[in-house]
């Protein structure tokens, strides 16, 4: 397959511009699969936290598509001797296709249906699908190389270094976008600078030393987009009642409740049986067309799940000092007492993040390590020389918070014990 005769490009708010030279991503850019991705939302229920967070999959995937293409220009520009001739398209395809088997509100309904993006994204990219077709067009075993960088187990490491490492096309776009679209300065990279001190060699991608500062920015910009934006406790509870619909309406199919509206492909979703052709209908559209049409469903706790989350009438929280599980089963049931649901009524969240990690063997560490290039050509993984990667490196715990339905508690509020009066009254 040839280069285009003429390029095209997006303009785009993060990058400028997007360039596509090559006839084999023009066309894949144009399949119904990749297409799909317009109506997936990048940052899942954020939007109803920052109201600009609507942008999509589709655009993170042009952007990240973007920087390979950038890094690799880059690499063969200089020559650098360990880079390997006839990867670009493999690595460009697998960068702009890495995503592609995300569902609707990507990661909760993972979490709600046992379900992997990756899994799906390598399906799609093998089963009978226009984007496997065009692949094809490549060779009969390209989809399947493509699909290896997607699985971080094709043969070269540079190349899956480019599309997922702890400095890889991926992060470096989503965390430019989230922050553009949310409107926060965290995630502001120096990304030009990171790109020059790239460099292939010894089959991995390492940064050259003088780009150190710039990886420590950036690392720190990962850090605090996620206390400040992924884990926002705004978003946590839209995402909280987002995974109790799904919860519900799976525990009704299975019950052999009569839904009003049920459109496909929901069954398949709730039997855990979806073919690739019925995973490609679920998008947004279709999961809030439902939502709407469940908030006047018979039975109520379905129905008061879903005019929550459309008409964002979230749960409301408290922060915790600590989490003890023996006081959270005595919550639990006081709650049954004043004849609320703990298994809706409350939910338990304390999220978790590893910025960096530097603990464990050094095999099980290969490809998740930042590796700085000396002058003398020796390799040094950063922490070893920065105070501030060092600083956040290992599993980085938040705050323990009990959601819980605002009106629902109110309700019972003269009946609350004195302790838990206490705790609910720090409500936020």
């Amino acid at each position: 397959m040839h280069n285009l005769r003429e390029e095209k490009v997006f303009k785009d708010p993060v990058h400028n511009y997007i360039h596509v030279q090559d006839e084999l991503i023009w066309l894949l850019i144009n399949t119904k699969e990749f297409q799909r991705l317009r109506r997936i939302r990048q940052l899942g229920t954020s939007y109803l936290t920052f109201h600009g967070a609507e942008h999509s999959r589709f655009s993170h995937s042009l952007g990240v598509y973007e920087i390979t293409r950038r890094i690799i220009s880059q690499f063969e520009r200089n020559n650098y001797p360990d880079w390997p001739q006839g990867e670009r398209l493999v690595a460009l395809c697998a960068a702009l296709l890495h995503d592609l088997g995300h569902g609707p509100f990507s990661h909760s309904i993972e979490q709600a249906f046992e379900m992997n993006h990756e899994d799906w994204t390598c399906r799609i990219l093998l089963g009978d699908t226009e984007v496997g077709q065009v692949l094809k067009r490549m060779g009969e075993d390209f989809p399947e190389k493509v699909a290896s960088v997607i699985r971080k187990d094709y043969a070269n490491e540079i190349v899956v270094n480019l599309v997922t490492s702890p400095l890889d096309a991926d992060r470096m776009d989503y965390l430019l976008r989230d922050a553009y679209f949310t409107g926060v300065n965290y995630g502001t990279i120096d990304m030009d600078r990171i790109l020059r001190m790239l460099r292939p060699y010894q089959g991995r991608v390492v940064v050259k030393e003088t780009g150190m500062h710039a990886v420590e920015d950036y690392l720190m910009s990962r850090y605090q987009m996620y206390w400040q934006i992924y884990f926002h406790p705004v978003t946590r509870s839209s995402e909280i009642i987002l995974r109790q619909i799904f919860r519900r309406a799976k525990e009704l199919y299975a019950e052999g409740y009569k839904f009003s509206f049920l459109p496909q492909p929901l069954p398949g979703l709730f039997n855990s049986d979806l073919t690739v052709e019925q995973y490609l209908l679920l998008d947004e559209a279709l999961v809030q067309t439902a939502f709407m049409q469940w908030k006047n469903e018979e039975d109520a706790l379905l129905s008061d799940l879903c005019t929550r989350f459309m008409d964002r009438k979230l749960y409301k929280y408290v922060e915790l000092e600590s989490f003890n599980l023996e006081k959270i089963k005595e919550i639990r049931e006081e709650f049954r007492k004043l004849g609320l649901n703990p298994e809706y009524d409350l939910e338990i969240d304390f999220p978790t993040d590893l910025p960096y990690d530097v603990s464990r063997p050094d095999e099980e560490l290969r490809g998740k390590q930042i590796l700085l290039l000396d002058k003398q050509e020796r390799l040094v993984e950063i922490s070893e020389v920065s105070d501030i990667v060092r600083s956040i490196s290992g599993i980085q715990r938040g705050k323990f918070y009990l959601y819980y339905p605002h009106n629902k508690m109110q309700a019972v509020w003269h009946r609350l014990p004195v302790e838990l009066s206490q705790i609910f009254g720090q409500e936020r």
